[in-house]
């Protein structure tokens, strides 16, 4: 787990990435709430990300000048503004979902059909219990 952890943390699964994987974080975020049709704010995004919401307003700048997400106006509170992704960030979180999927063939490359299904089971309840 200590192995797991530590190539975590050096982002094993961004390698080769063009954008900080903070921003991706960003548009991941944001992405997801679009999903599931809710409003993304910065403090929304906050919450999210598990950051404070100076934090989250400065990774939203960052994520706006990259072009991967834009600001619009909040059409029931106009003291606010949403994020939305844009055509770049939505093209962004393709191509990081493409390579991840890449990365994760390429380590079950020798892995057999029922050790794949076997390992996404386990993963998918433990992922289940993290969640509570």
């Amino acid at each position: 787990m200590v192995r797991v952890r530590r190539r975590q943390t050096r982002r094993a699964l961004a390698a080769g990435a063009t954008v900080d994987p903070a921003l991706t974080a960003v548009a991941d975020a944001v992405e997801g709430e679009q999903a599931a049709e809710r409003p993304c704010s910065v403090t929304s995004l906050a919450g999210l990300l598990s950051v404070d919401q100076p934090r989250a307003s400065k990774l939203v700048a960052k994520a706006a000048a990259a072009g991967l997400v834009r600001r619009v106006s909040d059409q029931h509170d106009g003291r606010r503004s949403l994020l939305e992704l844009t055509e770049a960030g939505w093209a962004h979180i393709a191509d990081v979902r493409r390579m991840r999927q890449e990365r994760f063939a390429a380590a079950m490359r020798s892995w057999s059909a029922k050790e794949r299904a076997d390992f996404a089971g386990l993963l998918t309840r433990f992922v289940d219990a993290l969640d509570g």
